[in-house]
């Protein structure tokens, strides 16, 4: 048979769309055809798999042989379809079986001498794989991360295992799925000194996986508070463990089986944060995903970066066009912030020479609407040598962390959801004030001049308070509570009112 068809997958963010790989002997001239909108890399695979074919003992045809890559719109980049290439041409040159091909995909870069290297996307392409029945076959390095698919997934080193499979002589070995440790505690919330008012809000944003932002002076701790959520944060489930491993996959970075930490310096492009190139990739707000995005020295960032995350906040994803593609990477991050009070940070000391204006356009850069999608704004005070030498040893992230899984078994037993995620007829039902709750909620809102925005988020907070406390309704004390974690973005009321 001088016709064959393969199957491979493609790579567009984190999804594998379906390629359809046909190939074609013909009589004529020797020459060696790839057409279906292959990129430098794909059309350079003819050498590696005439090479491949070559140096496993196979024998290259002779013929013009044609190669199509469907759809023939879709983009095809890099060498991920070497392996379905070459099963294509021994398919279609008669060296192995055609019966078999129905019912696998074929993913990998081959070496020229038939030796199969690892492929980014395996993950993706592994789950489309087995929405579609079939069996995909990946190379050995990439066969630990396509394992967490839970799907039939084949790990062969060479192209003569995979000869060897489809001629049913020695089957491929199963997939197994990579060991890992699940979501280890990391450094301890013990190792902080005193700061029990910022201690106490890291372990309310964890129970209700709200937004968070600390500003103080330097040195009092911020960042250490922020490298401590992650270890505080309930384990990763299974669906949100292969969400996160898919988007690892998909940009080539080893998988991670707890929480993502990801903290960006704050050179950090506006592509870098939220994805993009020409060939758009996932960027830190997606390997934050089901995690910690840290922004340390937040109004250093540029402007435009910082506001692009506003809606990624509201919508959990991110959707980046091109002229070629669209794609939508998942972005459902946790946002913890750190700032100083001034630009020298030291607003209040006699060292401080920072004047009104100064202050004023450095906080400014942090704009309003993106306050507004901050829950929590926290200060972390400095502390004196005395007062650090006495603070007693805090609570472990252990203690701590047993108390937040308590209050989001609450919420999920409740609602189906965590707090932060509350929205609509959901936020009413659920957040359900008293008529004293609501005369106090509303004339705070409407002295602190907070907006609609602030009004929903403190309300998710309170309901957090309240879950933490093992209280059924929302009292006076929480809605006092979460007000007060609103610092930054709050009217400042002169002193006789």
């Amino acid at each position: 048979m001088s016709l064959s068809v393969t199957y491979t997958r493609a790579q567009l963010g984190v999804a594998a769309p379906l390629v359809t790989v046909e190939t074609h002997l013909a009589n004529g001239l020797p020459a060696f055809h790839i057409v279906g909108l292959p990129e430098a890399a794909v059309r350079e695979s003819r050498d590696r798999v005439r090479s491949a074919l070559v140096n496993s003992h196979f024998e290259f045809p002779q013929r013009r042989i044609t190669v199509n890559l469907a759809p023939a719109d879709l983009p095809k980049e890099g060498g991920r379809y070497d392996l379905a290439i070459a099963v294509g041409i021994l398919a279609a040159s008669g060296q192995v079986p055609c019966e078999p091909l129905e019912s696998y995909e074929f993913v990998g870069e081959l070496a020229l001498t038939g030796k199969l290297r690892q492929v980014n996307g395996a993950l993706p392409a592994a789950i489309a794989c087995g929405d579609a029945g079939r069996t995909l076959v990946v190379p050995g390095e990439s066969a630990g991360e396509a394992a967490l698919s839970g799907t039939g997934v084949k790990a062969a080193e060479t192209l003569l295992q995979v000869c060897a499979q489809l001629h049913g002589r020695e089957p491929l070995p199963d997939a197994e799925p990579a060991d890992g440790e699940q979501n280890p505690l990391g450094a301890d919330l013990a190792d902080v000194r005193g700061q029990l008012k910022a201690r106490r809000a890291l372990e309310v944003a964890a129970a209700g996986g709200h937004n968070l932002l600390f500003y103080g002076p330097p040195g009092t701790g911020k960042t250490m508070l922020a490298s401590r959520l992650p270890g505080i944060l309930p384990p990763l489930e299974q669906r949100e463990l292969i969400e996160v491993a898919a988007i690892y996959s998909s940009a080539g970075l080893p998988s991670v089986r707890q929480r993502p930490y990801r903290s960006p310096h704050h050179s950090a492009s506006a592509i870098s944060l939220v994805g993009g190139g020409s060939s758009p990739r996932p960027g830190e707000i997606s390997l934050a995903h089901r995690g910690v995005l840290f922004l340390d020295e937040m109004p250093e960032f540029p402007r435009h970066a910082l506001e692009i995350l506003r809606e990624p906040l509201e919508s959990g994803e991110v959707r980046i066009s091109r002229a070629r593609a669209q794609v939508t990477f998942p972005a459902d991050f946790q946002l913890v912030g750190a700032m100083n009070p001034c630009p020298c940070g030291y607003l209040g000391e006699p060292r401080c020479r920072c004047t009104p204006d100064q202050i004023d356009r450095y906080r400014n850069k942090l704009s309003g609407p993106l306050l507004d999608r901050i829950d929590m704004q926290v200060e972390v005070a400095s502390m004196s040598a005395a007062q650090l030498q006495d603070a007693p040893t805090g609570e472990s992230s252990a203690t701590v962390r047993e108390r937040v899984l308590l209050a989001r078994d609450r919420q999920l037993q409740r609602q189906g959801a965590i707090n932060a995620q509350l929205a609509g007829a959901e936020l009413d039902r659920f957040c359900a004030l008293g008529k004293n709750e609501q005369a106090l909620l509303r004339h705070s809102v409407e002295q602190l001049g907070l907006s609609a925005r602030s009004y929903h988020r403190v309300l998710k907070v309170a309901r957090t308070l309240a879950d933490l406390a093992s209280e059924e309704n929302i009292g006076a004390g929480q809605i006092a509570e979460a007000l007060a974690y609103r610092n930054l973005d709050r009217r400042q009321i002169p002193a006789n009112v």
